[in-house]
């Protein structure tokens, strides 16, 4: 015998469960053999019974709901990639290789540089960091032209290379966004700017053509730059 559960049931759920509290308990004919003994439906153990897999049939409903959504948000896989400019090329570069994005930074040259990527250090909160050019180690234009605006603002993106961070000026940063993984996909098998130095593909980003480095590679370059 059970007492009124508080508890929205299904028609499926009311056909499995015997609702005898509604028949011939307190909310019934109240002719339960049972009654006399409890006084209420609520003290029944066929009352904790039902409650019990309600309850139970509720949380797997719950469990199966969040595992649908978890699957529904996998297949919408997206990467964090930053997006900057340098001259009159917009790039991306994965943010898992991404330190932080600074102020620009007077960079001090070195006697007897060992690569001509290499432009010398820089003060970054008190440690000198190698300051590397990207425009060299992509083999891009030498010419720094490019958006004419007060609002642009070059920066210094701090990059973790293997042997330790390093900073690459850069002429503006436009952020980190979030790329769906099937437009990469189809962008890592793009035309001819796709096999460009150290680039996985080229996509098209808010009206750009943007290229998208390789992490691997670059901070592979990086590293050989350095030695």
């Amino acid at each position: 015998m059970t007492g009124s559960v508080s508890l929205n049931v299904t028609h499926a759920d009311a056909q499995a469960i015997d609702d005898c509290w509604n028949r011939i308990g307190v909310h019934g004919d109240k002719s339960c053999g049972l009654l006399a003994e409890h006084i209420h439906c609520r003290n029944c153990a066929v009352y904790s019974a039902a409650a019990t897999r309600l309850l139970d049939r509720y949380a797997l409903q719950q469990d199966d709901q969040a595992h649908g959504s978890a699957t529904v948000e996998a297949q919408v896989a997206t990467r964090s990639l930053l997006m900057f400019r340098l001259g009159e090329e917009w790039l991306a570069l994965s943010t898992r290789s991404l330190v932080e994005v600074a102020p620009l930074q007077a960079v001090h040259s070195l006697p007897h540089q060992r690569s001509r990527a290499l432009m010398g250090v820089a003060n970054v909160r008190g440690a000198l960091v190698a300051c590397l050019s990207l425009v060299e180690l992509l083999g891009l234009e030498a010419s720094t032209a490019g958006p004419s605006s007060a609002r642009v603002m070059p920066r210094m993106l701090i990059i973790a290379a293997h042997g330790g961070p390093v900073v690459v000026p850069v002429d503006e940063v436009d952020g980190i966004h979030a790329i769906d993984q099937r437009l990469l996909d189809a962008a890592s098998r793009s035309g001819p700017q796709a096999s460009a130095k150290y680039t996985r593909g080229v996509l098209p980003f808010n009206g750009r053509s943007l290229r998208w480095l390789d992490e691997e590679q670059l901070l592979s370059a990086v590293t050989r730059s350095l030695t």
